[in-house]
């Protein structure tokens, strides 16, 4: 199946070079270019792409702007937002994950990465650059305020052990195939359970699972370093 991808930045040069690199792949192509988060929105709404590459700094309506739009709406659910950005700064990341957002990327990184965070995040999965920490992702998001909180720590109850356990080695940056090694148990079966826990908290892609993850307490975020 093509992954379908919406390019969003102000740089028209950019969106070029993206284009090509994109189109130049058998499993995907680009749908269309917005130059600024309003417009990126409205062509999410025609076009559904399957995922988003968004800039943040964009005139108007900037990309954290049009990203908490594309994922609270929920005619958008099959579309992902990938940040790709040169702000690659603490808070944009943790702005970005409270948006909805299902990836952080610097511009800064490989063709061959940006090509495979695509594949990620159409796929459904969580991805982060390496500035993405587990520490940051606990530092902001572990006490968030009472709009940011995407489930009441009580929903956790109604996961079963392992998928608690799944989601809490999920949430420290474990992938599938890290999990199954861990459990004794296959990546599709880790699959099936990050999606189970994903249906029964209304996590919208492991992103969130992982953001839920520390906002319950189920995953302790470490002391800050002195």
């Amino acid at each position: 199946m093509t992954i379908r991808v919406l390019l969003a930045d102000d740089q028209a040069l950019l969106r070029a070079t993206f284009r090509i690199l994109i189109d130049s792949c058998d499993d995907m192509e680009v749908v269309d270019e917005a130059a600024d988060g309003k417009e990126a929105v409205e062509l999410t709404h025609t076009h559904r792409p399957d995922v988003v590459l968004m800039d943040i700094r964009m005139p108007g309506t900037d990309g954290l702007t049009a990203t908490t739009a594309v994922c609270a709406d929920p005619d958008l659910a099959g579309t992902r937002v990938l940040i790709l950005t040169t702000f690659e700064t603490d808070e944009y990341v943790a702005q970005a994950l409270r948006a909805g957002a299902s990836g952080f990327l610097g511009k800064d990184v490989t063709a061959d990465v940006l090509l495979g965070a695509i594949r990620t995040v159409a796929a459904g999965e969580a991805l982060l650059s390496p500035l993405a920490t587990r520490s940051l992702i606990a530092r902001f998001l572990a006490a968030p305020t009472p709009a940011d909180r995407l489930a009441p720590p009580e929903h956790l109850a109604n996961l079963t052990a392992r998928e608690r356990e799944v989601m809490a080695l999920a949430a420290e940056g474990k992938s599938n195939d890290d999990i199954a090694a861990a459990l004794f148990v296959s990546p599709l079966t880790v699959r099936t359970h990050v999606h189970r826990a994903m249906t029964k908290l209304g996590a919208r892609d492991r992103a969130q699972l992982v953001v839920i993850a520390y906002q319950s307490g189920l995953v302790q975020a470490p002391p800050p370093e002195s």
